[in-house]
């Protein structure tokens, strides 16, 4: 038994891979919560949108991409 590998994967970089994530937009969360003794003392929600310039609008422009 023999395995052949995809000609496309193998050509596939790194950077072309973000490349493609980012040209779509990608949206990246996540939650931090500090406590002490079972209480919640911080909060922090993070929240991170990447997206090519060309392709976010402004809100209140009423532009569409």
């Amino acid at each position: 038994m023999t395995l052949e590998r995809s000609p496309a994967l193998d050509e596939t970089s790194l950077v072309d891979l973000v490349d493609r994530l980012i040209d779509g937009g990608v949206v990246v969360g996540g939650d931090i919560v500090l406590s002490l003794a079972g209480v919640d003392l911080v909060y922090l929600g993070l929240r991170l949108v990447l997206a090519p310039a060309h392709r976010v609008s402004l809100p209140g422009s009423g532009k569409q991409p």
